[in-house]
């Protein structure tokens, strides 16, 4: 049973590997060590198998026999039954969140996508595209589709930054502007349809591999 510092510390490392893993810094099939992590962090082996554990079960990591723990590699197949779920999850939680959202939150939303269309790199983007979503879904009062709804978002997220990492494009979200038309309209039916179809919208874009070939990447963008 793992003690409660220990969970303490298996939470920020998670967090902190999760992080590695979604921005790139961790690439696909990099190998996770016990022992340097448990240096890293002043830990013993105990928080840092947590941590593993955690990853995996987010499906940022993989475990394989006498392989150890490697950084979980994704395809467009990945990418298309994340976006599936999500528009599933996110419009279930749309649909409680509804009656309980005030304009104060619309009007907080509405700033996170004037934020989004105003970011300069992919990781502000991605914040400001995460607390949209957070703040109209939050409402919904249900912890547990919210966090796997987190989960997905970190998937996201991870095929975001593959796409965009080195170079980003500005974008106007024209999406979210509606989503929250219907919204203040109390078009719930609207909003879920648009919402619905926004985070299932996946992008491709050529990208240059270190070695000067050429290939293409997917990735979620709502």
């Amino acid at each position: 049973m793992t003690a409660p510092n220990d969970d303490t510390i298996a939470s920020r490392i998670s967090r902190i590997l999760a992080d590695r893993i979604v921005t790139g810094e961790l690439a696909p099939g990099t190998k996770l060590r016990q022992d340097h992590f448990a240096e890293e962090f002043g830990a013993s082996h105990v928080p840092v198998r947590e941590a593993f554990r955690r990853l995996e079960a987010q499906g940022l990591v993989v475990s394989e026999p006498r392989r150890g723990v490697r950084v979980a590699a994704f395809d467009l197949k990945e990418v298309r039954e994340v976006a599936q779920m999500r528009a599933a999850l996110e419009v279930l939680a749309l649909r409680h969140a509804a009656p309980h959202l005030t304009p104060s939150i619309l009007d907080e939303a509405e700033q996170a996508t004037i934020a989004g269309d105003n970011s300069r790199d992919v990781r502000s983007w991605e914040d400001a595209n995460r607390r949209f979503h957070r703040l109209i879904l939050s409402p919904c009062g249900m912890p547990r589709l919210l966090a796997a709804i987190d989960d997905l978002h970190a998937a996201s997220a991870r095929f975001l930054f593959a796409t965009w990492r080195s170079e980003w494009e500005v974008r106007t979200d024209h999406d979210h502007r509606a989503i929250l038309a219907f919204l203040r309209q109390g078009k719930i039916d609207n909003a879920a349809a648009v919402l619905e179809r926004h985070v299932q919208w996946i992008g491709q874009r050529p990208v240059k591999s270190a070695s000067g070939a050429t290939r293409d990447i997917f990735a979620i963008v709502g």
